[in-house]
């Protein structure tokens, strides 16, 4: 609630009504849960990969459903159901700020550790499960988790400070360049390794050129999800910024006005992910079918 303010320019406030994000909320929220149902309940999805898969799903969860309440809460306000600067509501509003920003950078960290299982897995395959065993995968997932609730407590509790405004901009700026290092430096060496395994003897490399299209079709999935990630994200963060660097300034109050269709987009990451799971892994996608149209699990195995 804290992030409206008065729009001092001739632009007028784009206004989303509210069912809108509540429909965004419940079905993202359903699509997720769904995700993460079939990676516990299918065994060949219990790898590290589908686990950051999994932390990204609730990451993308947290901030959907955590945006659709906050707009509750401005309803109710607007109505004159809930004051906006009574100490419980500024208090709990600092709370849901903390969760999306847990989720921001949470899903910052999800990727970035899914970009190093990735390249592991095509780069170092034959010591993926020595070196990325599900105990580490969980000790990462762990750190992760705890360091983005430490971080969004800080960020939220002191971002009047100008120091961790700069931080929070640095961070994601830094956090996005890595990626796409990683990223960019992967699909070089594939082009490498597929040359070389091209060059191999006719029948010779044909279970590893199977293997080796797989990972990487795996890549270009998460190459896909960065993506969307960055697009859906970029304009709700781009507010932020112009909130710190030109809060008075007309043009930037008319990018502002349209802050509620940027908050639409964010959400509709949540909303978009679990459709590229199942349109990319053949796997997830058979479990998906197993779960919504088999009544007996056992039977439809």
């Amino acid at each position: 609630m804290n992030s409206t303010t008065t729009n001092l320019s001739d632009c007028p406030e784009v206004k989303v009504p509210f069912p809108v994000f509540f429909t965004i909320g419940v079905v993202s929220l359903a699509e997720n849960l769904l995700v993460v149902v079939a990676v516990i309940r299918n065994r060949n999805l219990h790898s590290p990969m589908y686990c950051f898969i999994c932390s990204l799903a609730a990451f993308n969860t947290i901030a959907s459903v955590t945006k659709t309440c906050e707009n509750f809460m401005i309803a109710l306000a607007d109505v004159g159901q809930l004051e906006k600067t009574g100490s419980p509501e500024t208090k709990l509003d600092d709370v849901m700020d903390s969760l999306l920003c847990m989720s921001f950078v949470g899903s910052i960290f999800s990727f970035l550790a899914i970009a190093v299982d990735r390249y592991i897995t095509i780069f170092h395959a034959l010591r993926y499960h020595n070196i990325m065993t599900m105990q580490r995968a969980g000790t990462i997932l762990g750190v992760i988790w705890i360091t983005c609730g430490v971080l969004a407590v800080l960020m939220v509790r002191f971002f009047h400070f100008k120091f961790i405004m700069i931080c929070f901009v640095v961070f994601f700026i830094i956090s996005l360049a890595i990626i796409c290092f990683l990223y960019v430096y992967m699909f070089m060496l594939a082009r490498i390794h597929a040359k070389h395994i091209a060059a191999l003897p006719a029948g010779s490399g044909g279970q590893r050129q199977r293997r080796w299209g797989s990972n990487m079709r795996g890549a270009l999935t998460l190459t896909i999800l960065f993506g969307v990630f960055v697009v859906c994200w970029a304009p709700f963060f781009l507010h932020l910024i112009i909130i710190m660097v030109c809060p008075m300034n007309p043009y930037c109050e008319c990018y502002r006005s349209l802050f509620e269709l940027h908050v639409v987009l964010m959400m509709s990451h949540a909303l978009i992910d679990p459709a590229i799971y199942a349109f990319r892994s053949a796997e997830l996608r058979h479990t998906f079918r197993k779960m919504l149209l088999c009544s007996d699990w056992k039977l439809c195995s």
